[in-house]
Parts: structure tokens; C-alpha cells; sequence
């Protein structure tokens, strides 16, 4: 039995979920999200808890089992909280900034980068090396996350680019002066 499979997921007082056939519909305060599933995997809700079963013991039905499940934590866990990817700015002269409903970054090219999120994904600057992605589905915050992260991705002489905040850039030292 696979160990994140059988855990079952909490719905909570403001998530709804309806089940036809084998699409999954959750809303709640933040919005709603779809999800077509397996016919491998089942899907029901007791008692305001969500549980994932697999029809049998083949291999992908083993694999399909935690993984709708996590699909669907992620899809109750984002319509009543929402996700959000913070990044960094690191650079001389590197910043970004907000221009009607496009993201600007001046990343030391000859050229700014202008950036148009999905309708779905909200992006704040609150200052000028920091960077806000937010919004209810986990997979698509993360996708825009490393696509502004791919503009500019962090090198390891002077650690210069566009960073997750937390993540560690293995700095490299430099060519050594000759003799």
C-alpha cells in the first residue's frame, strides 16, 4: 500500500468537492479546480474526509495511487489557502518591477524582459528584488516560478540571477592567478 495513497485528506469546512465519473471538481473560497483521474484509482468522501483507493495491485495502478492523491491535496489545499513561490533578485543593476500587467526585468542583457502571467496566476513585486508568484494551482505556480527563474538562472562565480528564496547556489571559486 503506498504510504501517501492511503492517507486521507481532509476537505474542511470550505471546500466542496463534486465526483462525476472520473473527473473531480473542488471549489472553494480561492476559486475552483478540475481534475480528470484514472479509472484505476477510486475516489470517495466520508465524513468531510477524502480517501483514494486503487482497483488493483498492478504497477501504474500502484503509481497512480499516491499521486491523485496528492493532486487532490494540492487541489483542497489551493482553492482554501492558495500557493505561493517567492523569489530572489541578485545582481548589480538586476531588478524587476510591475508595468501594467506585465512583469519587467532588467536582468543585464541589452534588452528589459517582459513577462505575462496565465490569467490564473497573480504576480506582486513588493520590492524591486523580489518577486511574488501566487495562486490556487500548485503546478502552474511552480511552471511560472521556473520560467522567470529561467530568464536569468543563478551562476556559480558571483551568485548573480533569479534564485528560490531559501535555495543554496554552490559557489564556485574562481581561476587562480597565474605565477
Amino acid at each position: 500500500m503506498s504510504r501517501i495513497g492511503k492517507m486521507p485528506i481532509s476537505l474542511g469546512t470550505q471546500a466542496k468537492i463534486e465526483i462525476q465519473d472520473q473527473r473531480i471538481r473542488v471549489s472553494g473560497p480561492k476559486g475552483a479546480l478540475e481534475q480528470e483521474i484514472s479509472d484505476l484509482v477510486t475516489v470517495k468522501v466520508e465524513d468531510g474526509t477524502i480517501s483514494v483507493q486503487r482497483g488493483n495491485d498492478s504497477k501504474s495502478a500502484r503509481a497512480q495511487h499516491g499521486l491523485y492523491r496528492m493532486l487532490i491535496s494540492n487541489m483542497v489545499e489551493g482553492v482554501t489557502k492558495g500557493f505561493t513561490r517567492k523569489l530572489e533578485i541578485a545582481g548589480v543593476g538586476y531588478r524587476a518591477e510591475m508595468k501594467n500587467d506585465l512583469l519587467a526585468l532588467t536582468l543585464g542583457y541589452s534588452h528589459m524582459i517582459y513577462f505575462k502571467a496565465p490569467d490564473e496566476i497573480k504576480i506582486e513585486v513588493p520590492d524591486q528584488v523580489t518577486i511574488l508568484v501566487s495562486g490556487i494551482d500548485k503546478a502552474l505556480v511552480g511552471q511560472v516560478a521556473a520560467k522567470i527563474r529561467s530568464f536569468r538562472k543563478p551562476e556559480p562565480y558571483r551568485g548573480k540571477g533569479i534564485k528560490y528564496e531559501g535555495e543554496v547556489i554552490r559557489r564556485k571559486e574562481g581561476k587562480a592567478a597565474g605565477k
